[in-house]
């Protein structure tokens, strides 16, 4: 699976929010500034182009929908960015957090119970 740019990332975030939809319904829950129309139909287009999105066509408009689910897409990004910038160790991703302040003691305790408790 390619690593997707910013812009394609963002007109990814509207399609997995919309479901199926038109280039028109993506462009209304796209976060300001919006780009332009043309811009964002461009990129849905690479998208189609890259397998991550499908479309049917309805008169003169394409319908679009995701291909790709968000999981996948997410579990794949945050291995690859883990393996790149912490050397393959969630531990060492988590520990930064706390270094940092960007992760409260009951949040770790959560984090632990549900590696205890998987299935809840």
């Amino acid at each position: 699976m390619e690593r997707l740019t910013l812009q394609e990332e963002e007109a990814m975030q509207a399609v997995w929010q919309v479901g199926a939809g038109f280039v028109k319904d993506f462009m209304s829950v796209m976060p300001e500034p919006q780009p332009p129309y043309s811009t964002l139909a461009s990129t849905i287009k690479n998208l189609e182009r890259k397998g991550f999105i499908k479309s049917e066509r309805f008169a003169n408009a394409n319908r679009y929908s995701a291909k790709v689910k968000e999981a996948d897409y997410k579990k794949r990004f945050i291995n690859g960015f883990v393996t790149s910038y912490f050397k393959s160790s969630f531990k060492d991703l988590v520990a930064s957090f706390v270094k940092d302040k960007k992760i409260s003691t009951e949040e770790l305790k959560e984090i632990i119970h549900l590696i205890e408790n998987p299935e809840k």
